[in-house]
């Protein structure tokens, strides 16, 4: 249970912009704050962040290599080359490559896409989909989510004839591939002012980049594709900020008015027509969705459905990709307990500091980084999980929050084929003689750079409020937070003194969670919340104890209703009972 809470202190000059915010939210204290920890410096940047515009998106010729993608591009249209649309088969590569391939095919028609598959292809370009391109007379292939460290493979493309423009996301080496263009705001001498970008992200600057080049100035049939990068978006986790979270708010408005007829039959299947989609909606539901057939199966199978506009295709591609979900879920419960079970038996090797770094040769390819996300959560540990597949050690990294995983992996490069993600996500492939070398000296890097609050389990704090402050203008200028997302997250709240109004219960199948009913001393509200998994405090709650709660407001919109709901994230019990009113 977590029981440390950090509250958020503003610096001097922090206080002195919350001061003048106040003068705009004189009735709602809470909301200047909020923006201050946003970081907001004045009233106009408070008027932009709550009014995304697609205005505020930068201008795509920014990026470096955006010209030579453009006129490489366009001398391919000019020519009638074969072009193929490559992407990973996740679902940041797969909404990626519908994207680019529907609105070329507006102009187009000699195109086709291609997703490698995860058991005999790996990740990134594979020298089987050069042999299949340059079979079927490819002469451009422009590859998204992935690409950025295909040295050896894009070479061997030139060799048959075959120019790649790398649109990709990751983190890039020293040395960069020999492509006729490569986009990637990560690249160090690239001043693109935005660095965040998904890799779907990435593709839509270079179609919107095509389109002003070819006089294209009605931006209206690219902007319907936006429900596409905010899937992407979310189920990524890139940062909810800047130009991610102005093509987010105006994608989850596309999701929620007219989405691509493949989003429309997800959300149909996921229970969620008619309800205002939220990026958690994606996160927890879409995604996993269009992910599972990359993971099971194929991801050229999402992307079928994500390209289509026929509505009973569609629905036939969702119901199979809704059964790759169940089995991918699954074998996710089975492989998630029997990482538990070799983790609790060398549970005191891994005391202090030390990461999770655990093998398998029998577990899915497709699963492990589900898995690995999951134990990093629950242990609070920098976590490595590899599978055996195509003669190699092969897996994925996830990072608990503040700490660089890929610097931790790149340490030890030496004793990798090859590896690519980000600060919180890395993928990486390894002789299976070098894991004991690997564990050693990644558990060394991780001890010598991580600090101790990184792996103490902690609650980030924003403000501290009273029942009575949560009333209909502070949900309204709340709403305006929205997305809601890694760098903007949903607000943590405070409210001290709180007690049972004697209606709480222990809900769920094993009575761990309490559905409560909240009342503090400010005001007679009764609120509605729920604690998951805080059964252990039950028994004090009904004495009658006061206690405090940190929360987050989950409102929920549905058609014309609504209603709100505490989630209650931690909870400290007082000792002493609460006074009895007369």
């Amino acid at each position: 249970m977590i029981s440390k809470w950090n509250y958020l202190p503003l610096t001097s000059e922090e206080q002195k912009i919350e001061e003048q915010l106040l003068q705009h939210f004189a009735n709602c204290p809470a909301i200047a704050r909020l923006l201050v920890l946003r970081g907001m410096k004045s009233y106009e940047d408070v008027r932009a962040f709550f009014s995304p515009s697609l205005s505020q998106m930068p201008d795509p010729f920014l990026m470096k290599g955006m010209d030579k993608a453009v006129n490489r591009l366009n001398r391919a249209l000019g020519a009638k080359e074969k072009i193929m649309v490559y992407g990973d088969y996740d679902v940041d590569g797969t909404t990626a490559v519908a994207l680019v391939y529907r609105y070329l095919q507006n102009f187009y028609s000699n195109i086709e896409y291609y997703i490698p598959t995860r058991d005999d292809e790996g990740y990134g370009i594979s020298l089987q989909s050069i042999d299949y391109a340059s079979s079927i007379g490819v002469k451009l292939i422009i590859v998204l989510d992935c690409g950025i460290k295909a040295i050896d493979e894009i070479a061997y493309a030139k060799s048959k004839g075959i120019d790649f423009i790398v649109c990709d996301h990751h983190v890039p080496d020293d040395i960069l591939p020999d492509a006729a263009a490569i986009l990637n705001p990560k690249m160090d001498d690239d001043t693109y002012p935005y660095k965040g970008l998904s890799g779907c992200g990435v593709g839509y600057k270079f179609m919107q980049a095509f389109a002003l080049s070819n006089g294209i100035h009605n931006m209206y049939e690219l902007e319907n594709m936006l429900d596409l990068v905010a899937v992407s978006i979310a189920a990524d986790i890139v940062p909810l900020t800047g130009e991610n979270r102005v093509m987010a708010f105006f994608g989850l408005r596309r999701l929620n008015s007219n989405p691509t007829v493949g989003l429309r039959s997800i959300i149909r299947l996921c229970g969620l027509s008619g309800k205002d989609l939220t990026i958690s909606d994606i996160i927890f539901k879409i995604g996993p969705r269009i992910n599972a057939s990359g993971r099971m199966e194929s991801g050229q199978e999402s992307v079928e459905l994500l390209v289509t506009k026929n509505p009973s295709q569609a629905y036939e591609i969702s119901k199979r990709i809704d059964q790759h979900n169940r089995n991918r879920k699954e074998l996710d419960r089975q492989i998630t307990d029997e990482a538990n079970e070799i983790i609790e038996r060398h549970i005191t090797a891994l005391e202090g500091k030390k990461p999770i770094v655990i093998y398998d040769r029998n577990w899915h390819k497709g699963i492990i980084g589900i898995v690995a996300s999951r134990l990093a959560e629950l242990y609070f540990k920098p976590s490595v999980v590899l599978t055996y597949s195509n003669g190699f050690a092969t897996g994925s990294s996830r990072s608990v929050r503040g700490f660089d995983v890929y610097s931790a992996i790149k340490s030890c490069r030496d004793l990798l084929e090859n590896f690519g993600g980000h600060t919180n996500a890395v993928g990486l492939t390894l002789r299976e003689e070098n894991i004991p070398e690997f564990r050693r000296r990644f558990t060394e890097y991780v001890e010598e750079h991580i600090h101790d609050t990184q792996v103490t389990p902690s609650i980030d704090v924003d403000c501290e409020i009273t029942f009575d402050q949560i009333n209909n203008e502070f949900l309204r200028c709340l709403r305006f937070f929205n997305p809601f997302g890694p760098e903007n997250p949903k607000p943590v709240f405070v409210t001290r003194n709180v007690r049972d109004f004697g209606t709480s219960k222990l809900v769920g199948r094993n009575e761990e969670h309490i559905k409560l009913e909240l009342v503090d001393n400010h005001s007679k509200r009764v609120m509605n919340a729920i604690a998951f998994g805080m059964a252990e405090h039950f028994e004090k709650i009904k004495a009658g104890a006061q206690f405090d709660i940190c929360y987050t407001i989950e409102e929920t919109r549905h058609r014309n209703n609504s209603s709100i709901q505490l989630q209650v994230k931690g909870i400290h019990v007082s000792d002493t009972p609460a006074p009895v009113e007369e």
